[in-house]
């Protein structure tokens, strides 16, 4: 089976293309599916149960996300991490939250301090319970909803989908170096900020919150170096 520890259910209302794009992000992003993985079409098909052509589509949005090569007429691979591609990614992503939480003070909701401060609440008890998926989840959540209340969803799409590469550098930094501990006081300390209207606290704990895992670039790269991309890569497409 090519993914013996994932499930997938095609859900019948909905476009299939997304789906398995969707499932197959998920697996790359998670790091389930490790970089330098042979992705088969042939066996892609049998696992997701669908025809070529929703499979070939969800491929080609992955390799514009950065996160798998295309080799026409040859094989699909998951592409290493990419970090040009998480630099950029972590520079849209704070220029964008700074103005956000900025703004979002300016107006403070005691309703939003709840929603965010519960979302914490819940990421607890994941880490107590030893589930970094679900963690991982209610982190993305937690920033999606600011986005939301900000009245910023075309930019909270636009965001994951440039973030591929930032949220697999993620995904290996949260188990170490009290990595989580650090995200939950953070979390709390950024909706009592906008809570309370202090937009310059606010910035200051987004600036540090978001910056973390760049910080930490060279130990990463130092414990994971098959997992990276050389810094010499040229894709395929570019190569001479």
């Amino acid at each position: 089976m090519l993914f013996p520890d994932a499930a997938f259910r095609l859900d019948r209302s909905r476009n299939a293309t997304s789906q398995v794009f969707e499932h197959l992000r998920e697996l790359i992003v998670s790091l389930a599916v490790a970089p330098g993985t042979v992705l088969p079409r042939p066996q892609l098909c049998d696992y997701f149960g669908l025809s070529q052509a929703p499979i070939r589509e969800a491929l080609l949005r992955l390799e514009e996300e950065r996160l798998v090569d295309i080799f026409p007429q040859h094989q699909t691979r998951v592409r290493g991490i990419d970090l040009a591609s998480a630099r950029q990614a972590h520079f849209l992503r704070l220029s964008v939250e700074l103005e956000m939480v900025h703004a979002l003070a300016q107006q403070p909701d005691p309703a939003l301090e709840r929603i965010l401060l519960a979302l914490v609440a819940r990421q607890h008890a994941c880490l107590a319970g030893d589930d970094l998926a679900g963690f991982t989840s209610l982190d993305i959540e937690f920033h999606r909803r600011m986005y939301e209340a900000a009245a910023l969803p075309d930019l909270w799409s636009m965001m994951r989908s440039a973030s591929g590469n930032l949220d697999r550098l993620r995904r290996m930094h949260l188990p170490l170096s009290r990595k989580a501990e650090s995200i939950l006081e953070q979390h709390t300390r950024i909706a009592r900020c906008i809570g309370a209207g202090d937009a310059v606290g606010a910035q200051a704990i987004v600036r540090v919150h978001l910056s973390g895992t760049l910080n930490a670039l060279d130990a990463l790269r130092e414990r994971y170096p098959d997992l990276m991309l050389p810094a010499d890569f040229a894709p395929a497409s570019l190569a001479a």
